[in-house]
């Protein structure tokens, strides 16, 4: 699996779909955020959103021109999850299908049709497709494109997805379908991630950890301690920092602070990432939540990107929804 700052063919989405996550008026501000993003990627690279049938006149008029709409049955919206992991050997594309059972099968999931999704966007991206026996899902692993991989227990480990599958068993399944050879696994999300505090996914590392660039991990951390994240960020930095990747570089972990709001809209313990971001061509789209950090944050990934533009878009309908930027973008590398 190439790493996300390698170059993209195109970036793919899926256009939300009325379900348990988006209702009433949450659905139209859910599509405008969504849209937010697509035209914010679609500055670097060709963009494509998937839209259930009948939505793509509805789809065409929100997003505006220069994106390309495909009609497919959709159960969600989180195209990083429900699509297609894409790999290479540098002259070919193809396509890993992971099974997918809803974040592991939570009641408020549906997966009918989105257990189908990443078949269909490598058909459309005429990629021959790798189907994997693991429950997995792109949010729940970041590489750097030299042998390494982020997972978190509570995912790939977790009862709900893989029960009766060993570390060592999904570690080898992973390696030979990402061609990495080396996983660093944290022990879990992050607070919000999980029951009963809304549409979590239980732990994905894309909203915890994510390699910018080889032996670079920029990791999420919770300044104020009355936030229950604060101790497990600081846990999570700590053991990074101990770690080496597949090349035997020692981890050098860039702290990047939450937003100081640490309510979400309803009053939950808010789980406000800007970790949750997407690296495109010649660009960084970075989650912003109207907050006095989302410039410091911003900052952090100029320096990063030297080479790149980032640019803030609001993500707090995302977040309402249960994920980030990440969650809702999947590339497609250049072959």
């Amino acid at each position: 699996m190439p790493p996300e700052w390698a170059p993209h063919e195109r970036t793919w989405m899926a256009w939300p779909v009325p379900n348990t996550t988006f209702t009433g008026d949450d659905l139209a501000v859910s599509r405008h955020a969504w849209a937010r993003v697509a035209r914010a990627v679609r500055r670097f690279e060709p963009v494509t959103m998937l839209v259930g049938p009948g939505d793509a006149a509805e789809a065409r008029t929100v997003l505006g021109p220069g994106i390309d709409i495909e009609e497919c049955e959709l159960d969600d919206a989180w195209m990083r999850d429900i699509g297609p992991t894409f790999v290479s050997d540098g002259a070919r594309l193809a396509a890993v299908d992971w099974v997918f059972n809803g974040w592991g099968a939570q009641e408020w999931a549906s997966w009918e049709h989105d257990a189908k999704v990443a078949r269909r966007v490598a058909d459309l991206a005429g990629t021959p497709v790798h189907s994997s026996p693991l429950t997995n899902e792109g949010g729940g692993i970041h590489v750097d494109g030299e042998g390494t991989v982020l997972l978190t227990e509570t995912v790939q480990l977790g009862p709900e997805r893989n029960p009766g599958w060993s570390r060592a068993e999904v570690e080898a399944e992973i390696h030979a379908r990402l061609g990495t050879t080396k996983a660093i696994w944290l022990k879990r999300g992050l607070t919000a991630d999980y029951p009963p505090h809304g549409y979590g996914t239980l732990g994905h590392v894309d909203i915890v950890a994510a390699f910018a660039g080889p032996g670079t991990v920029v990791v999420h951390t919770q300044p104020d301690p009355a936030h229950p994240d604060h101790e497990l960020c600081a846990e999570n930095a700590a053991f990074l920092r101990s770690r080496t990747d597949a090349a035997g570089r020692p981890i050098e972990v860039v702290e990047v602070p939450a937003p100081t709001a640490v309510r979400d809209e309803n009053g939950g313990w808010a789980d406000y990432s800007y970790i949750n971001h997407y690296v495109c061509n010649g660009g960084v789209v970075l989650c912003a939540f109207d907050d006095p950090r989302d410039e410091e944050a911003a900052a952090v990934f100029r320096r990063l990107y030297p080479d790149r533009e980032v640019t803030l878009v609001d993500a707090r309908a995302i977040f309402a929804g249960g994920g980030g930027i990440h969650c809702i973008t999947q590339q497609q590398p250049r072959v």
